[in-house]
């Protein structure tokens, strides 16, 4: 348990001196590129940051940060994420935090320099040859499909509506924060129950329906010989598995077949017996990737790759048109890749790029859940209500993609998805834009706005919801949001003992802002509130559904805001301009949570030279999303991936 100390001179700390040392002078190598950069650090740098830091991290109450105990200053090359999280609070001015000793301008501009002046170790330019097998670890874990991946194979399979009550449990995250995250998903015994039935459910279904519109029910129609069934199965076996099938598999699925057959089945319903086994087989359930016994790093085989694309894209399993393309090697060369990426963009299945990964990246998987307004306070908001919030939410994510939309349109546009309900729900004139009350909650537009008080993810209505109370809004809340989820930057919880808000509000101060700063008062509070705080007011417009406001109890909303920098901004249209100039913090933020959702695991040092190269990218043409897409799906990691020698 870290010490109670100002939370901002514990952050600062902690970010630093993960990396820095009380700097011992180093006999280094005069083609060392470094040697100069750390040099200055132990001779200039170092005294400035134990004259800001050593109150908080030196001798015993230090909590694994003491100054003393650091290793020798070459570990600063081996942390230059820290270095940049540094030099971005460094300059934004909130760090050294109010209350603790102060930098003056010439140190300012001396810490800044040495910054800037990082050398450049290449390690992207080395990253893609043989030689450096022996340290690159593009590792994915072999895993099984999330539940929502399952669904959507189920769908894409089977055509069929899988019962409520069948649904497999929900995924926890990991990696970077998503269910894609092989070491989160484990596979328990209802997992497996629930296979059983579900596989039993859709394919007795899909027999019964005798319908054409799905893979499954096209192929168990008018089954009457051996030889249909078998090329049935081998069909079905070929998409669910995302692959060739061998002979011996489909023997070995025929004498299931046959079995079901000597008990007295009809020849379709014992094929559609060898289907449900296809569906608990785990190479269905799971991710197959072989691994060869040497080991090292391999490129994926092209049905591996078109796997991987599907599971990107879609949320769900290869189509035939790239099951195809991975059957004749057409998923070999850039182009190839990309060319297959657009397509399967303008299929409706990307919504899944919305759905899963924008909502996640969002904090809204469970929205319809956990949001829970006092409807004695909003009467207005009901479950259909929830349903359309988060489906905006969706397709603000997912259009992005699909219409190549510049990518910072995610936090300033001048357009919002709706249906007549929202639209009207957010004070605009549905019949203006062809939404009348009588159309389906499925009619959705993109509609013009007249001003920018909406428009982009912080000012969605279920975003807005999901970070306020019950029963008001939550600067606090609100705020953490847009630093977390948006810039990428990381809030700690309060240290132990420091009591809720409404705890503290001892005197009940007349405005929300007025308890605030009651709270603010507290020095342990103070630092990461003073981050947080203004950028919550700023949204105060909304209340605790999203709706607009001008008042609240009779007096008039103030949503100004003043952060440590020293930018001030009032309202959500100031608010947005003021990120917008820090999009740099957003786009590498962004870019790392789309990489990490598409590779299925945490984010390594390596996978920087990914994440720069999207960057580069991105300033290269115009900004379009879609060009993040197209850098992840042909990178090295990608394409590739580690495996452990079989004889080590």
């Amino acid at each position: 348990m870290f010490p109670a100390m100002p939370l901002a001179c514990f952050l600062f700390r902690c970010v630093v001196f993960a990396a820095c040392v009380a700097a011992p002078i180093l006999s280094i190598a005069d083609d060392d590129p470094f040697a100069a950069w750390r040099k200055e650090y132990e001779t200039a740098i170092y005294p400035i940051l134990d004259q800001a830091c050593s109150e908080c991290h030196r001798g015993a109450d230090a909590e694994g940060f003491d100054l003393e105990q650091f290793g020798a200053s070459e570990k600063l090359q081996k942390n230059a994420t820290v270095w940049e999280e540094v030099a971005k609070r460094v300059r934004l001015n909130e760090m050294p935090p109010e209350g603790s000793p102060q930098l003056n301008d010439e140190q300012k501009a001396l810490v800044h320099r040495w910054f800037d002046s990082r050398p450049d170790d290449n390690e992207c330019e080395r990253l893609a040859n043989e030689e450096t097998q022996a340290w690159y670890r593009g590792v994915v874990m072999s895993r099984r499909l999330t539940r929502t991946e399952y669904l959507n194979a189920i769908r894409d399979l089977v055509g069929m509506r899988v019962d409520e009550s069948l649904q497999v449990p929900s995924d926890g995250s990991g990696g970077e924060g998503f269910d894609t995250a092989g070491d989160a998903l484990f596979t328990s015994a209802l997992h497996i129950e629930q296979y059983l039935a579900v596989s039993n459910q859709v394919i007795t279904d899909a027999l019964n329906s005798g319908g054409q519109s799905s893979l499954a029910g096209g192929l168990l129609t008018d089954i009457a010989s051996e030889a249909e069934a078998r090329e049935a199965i081998n069909q079905f076996a070929r998409r669910a598995w995302r692959r060739p099938i061998a002979g011996s598999e489909v023997d070995r699925l025929m004498t299931l077949m046959n079995a079901s057959q000597q008990s007295g089945m009809p020849i379709r319903e014992a094929t559609a017996d060898a289907f449900k086994a296809i569906l608990v087989s785990p190479n269905f359930l799971f991710v197959v990737e072989t691994e060869s016994d040497a080991g090292g790093v391999q490129p994926l085989t092209p049905h591996q790759m078109a796997t991987r694309l599907a599971l990107f894209l879609w949320s769900s399993i290869p189509d035939e048109t790239l099951m195809l393309a991975a059957d004749a090697n057409e998923l070999a060369t850039d182009e190839q890749i990309i060319s297959q990426m657009h397509r399967m963009l303008a299929d409706d299945r990307s919504r899944a790029l919305g759905e899963n990964f924008g909502l996640q990246w969002l904090g809204l998987s469970q929205f319809e859940g956990e949001s829970k307004p006092d409807t004695t306070l909003f009467p207005d908001f009901d479950e259909r209500l929830a349903e359309d919030m988060r489906e905006e939410a969706v397709r603000t994510v997912w259009n992005v993609f699909r219409d190549d939309r510049p990518l910072m349109e995610l936090i300033d546009a001048d357009s919002i998805h709706a249906n007549s309900t929202l639209a009207s729900y957010y004070g605009l004139d549905a019949s203006e834009q062809g939404l009348t009350q009588t159309d389906d909650s499925e009619t959705w537009k993109r509609i013009p706005l007249s001003d920018r008080r909406r428009g982009g993810v912080i000012t969605l209505a279920a975003v807005l919801t999901r970070s306020s109370y019950g029963h008001r809004t939550s600067p606090v809340l609100r705020g953490r949001w847009v630093l977390e989820e948006v810039l990428g930057g990381r809030v700690p919880p309060p240290p132990p003992g420091v009591p809720a808000l409404e705890e503290a509000e001892a005197d009940h101060a007349a405005t929300l802002r007025e308890q605030l700063e009651i709270h603010r008062k507290d020095p342990q509070c103070a630092a990461c509130h003073n981050r947080m705080d203004p950028i919550g007011f700023g949204l105060e417009n909304f209340d605790a559904i999203g709706r607009w406001r001008t008042e609240q109890d009779g007096q008039s909303i103030d949503s100004s805001g003043k952060l440590p920098s020293g930018e001030t901004f009032s309202g959500p249209e100031e608010l947005k301009q003021l990120l917008l100039r820090r999009s740099g913090e957003f786009k590498k933020h962004f870019v790392k949570k789309l990489y990490g959702f598409a590779l299925g695991r945490s984010l390594n040092k390596f996978d920087k030279c990914v994440v720069d190269e999207s960057l580069e990218a991105l300033d290269a043409n115009d900004q379009r999303a879609t060009v993040i897409l197209e850098t992840i799906v042909t990178s090295y990691p990608f394409r590739n991936r580690y495996f452990k020698p079989a004889n080590p």
